[in-house]
């Protein structure tokens, strides 16, 4: 196998799943400095300070407004890739990424926090658009052996990302007041580097074969990406894919949700990828502060914490490559969702009892790493590849988009949401989170197809059982008089 397939992977993590990484976790250390600036800036401007309340609502909507241009760069994901191609549509998204760097950058200089909020809104863009195409542009370029592991290597990007931001906002290196526009504008760097080194790659084979119809490009895509052999089998499978769609193009949003044929595919998606947010990652994180001050951490020493945890991320992101190769897709899922959901049970019990025993505040230190260690195992890498092999060519750009349209709308309500959650139910937020990894334990146990080591149109089989359960059916397989185990050689 070619190296030029890792250093794809590790190009595509530069500027997608590192960018997302980086700007998620970069906004928590200059908060107090972005806060002073902006009754800074009020002040010169109105000759009065700003109450407390409107310097609380402009940094709300600093935050969340990321997540408003993750959800337009998301939406735009499918168009870009099927106009331009996955490649072209990874280059553009470097474009609104070197826009916000400089706009946050310049933002004290020129004075003026709003263009903090634009670059949060363009970055935000830049980000939702890099990592759907990302996870696609990856899925596509691996061969059927390595179809988990290279599309898992996104997780990886992002959880390297959130490491380097918590690093870079560290007191000791860019974390004081002089320095917070430069960390705000340090994701020009990956802009900049995935921008001079990605126009050496090609194109995915399977976007050149199926949507461009282009199959000398494809074959020499092939052989640059996983070297010199014999990848007939592989280019064989892009083929009968290709008849079985019969040429159609691109299919939209609307007909992933009318289409029949792709039921349970959508019903998969929704339940085991897109409710990423109901996993209750960033409750743990939330409370995960607390829980160190009570074992004994000193408040100021809880950044240093954040990189122990981010690390502990990578490393279990790297465990669930070597992983999901061998135990597969639908195993590694439900036993870490049900560990997850065993996790956040036990963490609501001695998050209860904190103040009762000495010993407890350690208890939840265990199970938040715990909790931590299962969600990188499982949800964090095996779902990168999920869209990629449960949707044929023709859907696959749509459900990316949804995808990652359900991602950014979750992740913003519950932005605003969490803070009352906490409030009025304090640790027994949790049970919420609990039932939702509990309920997709149980369904990648008893409905979900496993997906390691088969041929898409494999897997579309497997799915028809479930969309046309106890009837009749004609797919487009049978239609096209193609097997799936035998198909047409080039």
């Amino acid at each position: 196998m070619s190296y030029n397939l890792f250093l794809l992977a590790f190009v595509l993590g530069i500027g997608g799943g590192f960018q997302y990484g980086l700007q998620v976790s970069i906004i928590n250390s200059p908060a107090e400095y972005i806060k002073t600036f902006i009754r800074e800036t009020w002040l010169k401007r109105y000759g009065s300070s700003p109450s407390e309340e409107m310097v609380t609502l402009t940094w709300s909507f600093v935050v969340s407004i990321y997540s408003i241009g993750g959800l337009l760069g998301s939406l735009s994901a499918g168009y870009l890739s099927v106009r331009f191609g996955r490649k072209k549509a990874m280059l553009l998204s470097n474009i609104p990424a070197l826009l916000s760097a400089t706009l946050m950058g310049f933002s004290r200089l020129c004075g003026s926090f709003e263009m903090i909020i634009a670059g949060r809104l363009v970055s935000g863009a830049s980000g939702g658009l890099a990592l759907n195409i990302h996870l696609m542009y990856a899925g596509e370029c691996a061969p059927r052996k390595l179809r988990g592991l290279i599309p898992m290597t996104a997780s990886t990007a992002v959880a390297v990302g959130k490491f380097a931001g918590f690093a870079l906002g560290l007191r000791e290196v860019l974390g004081a007041d002089v320095l917070w526009p430069i960390l705000m504008a340090t994701h020009a760097v990956p802009a900049l580097v995935q921008l001079l080194t990605l126009p050496f790659f090609p194109d995915s084979p399977r976007y050149l074969l199926i949507d461009k119809k282009d199959k000398e490009a494809c074959i020499k895509a092939v052989k640059e990406l996983w070297g010199d052999g014999d990848h007939m089998a592989e280019i064989d499978d892009m083929m009968a894919e290709q008849e079985a769609i019969h040429g159609e193009k691109a299919k939209s949003v609307c007909d992933l949700f009318c289409d029949k044929a792709v039921r349970w595919q959508l019903i998969t998606l929704f339940l085991v990828a897109s409710c990423m947010q109901l996993i209750g990652i960033n409750v743990v994180y939330f409370y995960a502060y607390n829980v160190f001050i009570k074992a004994g951490i000193p408040p100021a020493q809880t950044q240093y914490v954040s990189l122990g945890v981010g690390i502990t991320e990578i490393l279990t992101t790297v465990l669930c490559g070597f992983l999901i190769e061998r135990t597969g897709r639908k195993t590694l899922l439900w036993k870490t969702y049900t560990v997850m959901a065993v996790a956040l049970g036990l963490l609501t019990v001695t998050l209860s009892l904190q103040d009762s025993f000495s010993w407890i505040p350690y208890c939840s230190v265990v199970l938040i790493f715990i909790f931590i260690m299962s969600f990188g195992i499982g949800p964090a890498g095996v779902l990168c590849s999920l869209p990629t092999e449960i949707f044929i060519q023709s859907y696959r750009p749509a459900a990316y988009v949804f995808n990652g349209a359900s991602n950014w709308v979750q992740l913003f309500i519950l932005g605003l949401l969490f803070p009352f959650l906490v409030e009025g139910l304090g640790s027994f937020c949790f049970i919420i989170f609990l039932t939702y990894c509990l309920s997709v334990a149980i369904f990648a146990f008893l409905v979900m197809p496993e997906t390691k080591g088969k041929t898409m149109l494999q897997v579309m089989e497997e799915f028809n059982h479930l969309n046309y359960r106890g009837k009749k059916r004609q797919t487009d397989l049978q239609e096209s008089n193609f097997s799936v185990t035998t198909v047409t050689r080039l």
